[in-house]
């Protein structure tokens, strides 16, 4: 076990990560011992190797309770005490009923990317720590007893992107909470509690207090588990990624097609992550399609012709390979378009100017039909159900055409994502989420502000 000063020195502590180009970093603050450290930590850091970039604290008032606005304040005053810049974001609008902690979430993240960009920056670190990270291994564990995929088991990322846009960066994950306390107390430095973190009608309060009643052994083994869990599926990545390059193609718009010889692959637990990766992709889900129907449709794939259905793809499996193509069912009805808005979960919008008669919904099979033109590499049937359910724009219920990312139509133009990492894209995934940008035209994700790529796992501070 490293000594609190040595695990604290702040060059060692961002050495994994690359920032020298940034202009500006925000660190998200709320108050509590872990953001509070690593903000004074930041500090020391760039004070030392570089000074002309400029610090900002932000700090997320969900205004889900009274008080929170003056904690608020309470972080503003401690950052100006250390020359430090700070702003708040707030979250306004109607609150859900259910899913509180899922939705504050995603809100915290779009509020601190919208709070990056007015700084003009890429970079949010945040003041997860190794007890958030053994926390998270855990939950997943538990969620995965009965369906187990060890990709989750390695944890948060040390960086993540976020909506495309903004990396997520994490110096703690190697450091413990408490260590992060002494550090404070040393400096006479207070903290906020949060009421929501002990409160264990929520599953991470249960399983951080059962934690703290167990030896830091437990600990140290979920993190040395994550490690080689994240280093495991770097590997499978990069193999899934090979795999989608040597036998993936795109005949049309929503239509990919498998080289007959994918089935063939010597990697099989590879070829099923490849598989579901594009699953997900074509039917545009949030989350990768469960490991053990996916690989009964791959062992299919070898023995048959077949059509299936997975995480809303079709499978059409013929002779001249192996087609997915979004499913009809469950498509969006006509939505108004914004700009930044995902479509069915496969393409985000640019928009200009919208007026209020304008919607965007799928094409259609008749006017499929009617924009049909040839592809190469795929059956026209199979190429008129794919474009039926790609994105369209429609004027007072009238269709004007199809929506693509090159030819705008009103101002308005869809590019497709790289679902399932649209929101969420960590480093260990960078590889096949290239792989699949490539495939289907989505932009291609950012360089992370990384120093070492591949060395980097869930626990660079270890």
């Amino acid at each position: 076990m490293l000594k609190p000063r040595a695990e604290l020195d702040p060059h060692r502590l961002f050495s994994t990560f690359d920032l020298a180009p940034r202009r500006a970093l925000v660190v998200a603050v709320s108050g509590g011992s872990d953001s509070l450290a690593l903000l004074l930590l930041t500090k020391s850091f760039l004070d030392r190797a570089a000074p002309g970039t400029r610090l900002v604290a932000v700090t997320v008032d969900h205004a889900l309770r009274a008080g929170s606005a003056a904690e608020a304040e309470e972080v503003a005053r401690f950052a100006a005490r250390h020359q430090i810049s700070h702003r708040t974001m707030v979250w306004t609008g109607k609150k859900p009923e259910t899913g509180i902690p899922a939705a504050a979430r995603d809100a915290r993240y779009r509020l601190l990317a919208e709070a990056a960009a007015l700084e003009g920056t890429d970079v949010i670190l945040t003041g997860h720590t190794a007890d958030d990270q053994a926390e998270t291994v855990l939950m997943r564990r538990a969620r995965q007893d009965a369906r187990p995929d060890a990709r989750g088991l390695a944890g948060m990322a040390p960086v993540t992107l976020f909506d495309g846009t903004a990396w997520v960066v994490r110096p703690l994950l190697g450091v413990r909470r408490e260590t992060l306390r002494d550090y404070l107390r040393a400096r006479g430095v207070s903290w906020l509690e949060d009421p929501t973190n002990v409160n264990e009608a929520f599953e991470r309060p249960r399983l951080r207090a059962a934690l703290g009643r167990e030896e830091a052994d437990r600990v140290s083994e979920t993190l040395a588990m994550a490690e080689v869990a994240a280093q495991q599926r770097l590997r499978l990545g990069a193999e899934a990624a090979r795999l989608i390059r040597a036998h993936a193609t795109r005949p049309a718009a929503g239509l990919l097609r498998l080289d007959p010889a994918f089935a063939a692959a010597p990697d099989v637990e590879a070829a099923i992550y490849a598989l579901r990766i594009l699953l997900s992709v074509t039917g545009g889900t949030a989350f990768l399609p469960d490991e053990t129907r996916a690989a009964a449709i791959f062992r299919r794939l070898a023995e048959e012709s077949f059509c299936a259905t997975l995480s809303r793809t079709v499978v059409d499996a013929r002779r001249a390979g192996f087609f997915l193509r979004r499913e009809a069912r469950h498509l969006p009805g006509p939505q108004a378009p914004h700009d930044g808005m995902i479509w069915d979960g496969r393409y985000r919008l640019s928009t200009s100017v919208v007026t209020g008669c304008l919607a965007v919904a799928p094409l259609g099979a008749s006017q499929a039909k009617m924009t049909e033109n040839q592809a190469a590499e795929a059956p026209a049937s199979l190429v008129r159900a794919a474009r039926a359910a790609q994105p369209a724009l429609l004027s007072s219920g009238e269709c004007l055409g199809p929506l693509a990312a090159d030819t705008p139509l009103h101002g308005i133009a869809a590019r497709p994502v790289m679902a399932p990492w649209a929101r969420f894209l960590p480093c260990f995934d960078l590889e096949p989420a290239r792989a699949v940008a490539a495939l289907v035209g989505a932009p291609m994700p950012p360089t992370p502000p990384l120093a070492a790529i591949l060395l980097a796992g869930p626990n660079p501070n270890a």
